[in-house]
């Protein structure tokens, strides 16, 4: 399998799903690397972006699909 070649910002996956960004970071943050879940660090430091390639896109879909199935059906995640 070929490395990624791209990566999509939490800002821009909040879009594609129609979700709040700060909701989606922290749905996330179940997310690990091997799931396509990655931090990019600008110039400083102290400056981190989520970002997910296309695959941790897909992960971060489902993981926004379990939970609404579980708040749909009366269930606490």
């Amino acid at each position: 399998m070929a490395a990624p070649s791209f990566v999509f910002t939490i800002a821009r996956a909040a879009r594609m799903f129609g979700e709040d960004e700060d909701w989606l970071e922290e749905l996330a943050m179940k997310m690990q690397p091997e799931d396509g879940r990655l931090h990019v660090r600008d110039i400083d430091d102290d400056i981190a972006v989520t970002a997910f390639t296309p695959a941790g896109v897909e992960h971060l879909k489902e993981l926004v699909e379990e939970y609404k199935a579980w708040r749909a059906a009366g269930r606490r995640v």
